[in-house]
Formats: C-alpha cells, structure tokens, sequence
C-alpha cells in the first residue's frame, strides 16, 4: 500500500490512499467511462443510418410521387384523344349511314355536281366569297 500525495491548489496535500479496493475503483470507473464512449459511438452510427435511410426513402416518395403526377397527366391527355376521336368515328359513322341512303346521295350529287331532277332548273347565285374575289380584282 503506497501513499500518493496530489497538491490541489487551494488546499494542503491530501494523501490519497493506493490500495487494491481504490484501484479497483478506478479500474470500474474507466471501464464506465469506455462503455459510454462506446455507447455514445454506437448511438452516433445508428444515428446517422436512420438519417441516411429517412433521406433515402423521402426522396423515393418524391420520385415515385412526380411519376404518378405525370402518368395522371399524361392519362387525362389519352382520354381526351380518346374522346376525340370516339365523336370523330360517330360522325363517320353517321355519314356512312347517310352515303347508304339514295335520297341523301341525290340531294348531295344536286348540291355539289349542279345535276338536276327531272324538270328542275338549275340557277347558280354568286356567293358572298366569289364577290370578294371579283371586288379584288376590280381594285387592281
């Protein structure tokens, strides 16, 4: 058992006592002292994974959430297409009914083709765009 002598700066020298229970002691202090570090490291590490994984899986959801935004978008495009073209198919559908019809294929072939029924006359009036030109060339 040795005698250890600290000088502290307010006070006289106070022995301090080195025997096997004082050192055990310090012994068990340090060892506290070393698992808290450890623990504290530990902590810090598992801290820093959680961390990296909420980043992670944060920028995942974003990601994910701006390409259902933009297949939403592009959805709601294709069904206005769609819906285009299904008026376009009824028109065409109903005209092909009408081009099935003799009546309406005579009234068409008068219109367009200046042909007539029997005993009709046919008169061209000028219409309001050939005036135009006329007017046009009038100017020149």
């Amino acid at each position: 058992m040795g005698l250890k002598r600290k000088k502290n700066a307010g006070s006289p020298e106070v022995a301090s006592i080195r025997n096997d229970y004082v050192r055990s002691v310090e012994r068990q202090e340090k060892r506290q002292q070393a698992h808290k570090v450890r623990l504290f490291r530990r902590l810090s590490v598992f801290g820093v994974l959680v961390l990296l994984a909420t980043i992670w899986i944060g920028t995942t959801i974003y990601a994910q959430s701006q390409s259902m935004a933009e297949k939403e978008a592009q959805r709601a495009e294709t069904l206005a297409a769609l819906e285009e073209v299904e008026k376009e198919q009824a028109q065409l559908e109903e005209q092909i009914m009408l081009l099935n019809d003799d009546d309406y294929i005579a009234k068409l072939a008068r219109k367009e083709y200046f042909l007539s029924d029997e005993g009709e006359i046919i008169f061209t009036t000028p219409n309001e765009d050939h005036k135009n030109e006329e007017d046009e060339v009038k100017e020149e």
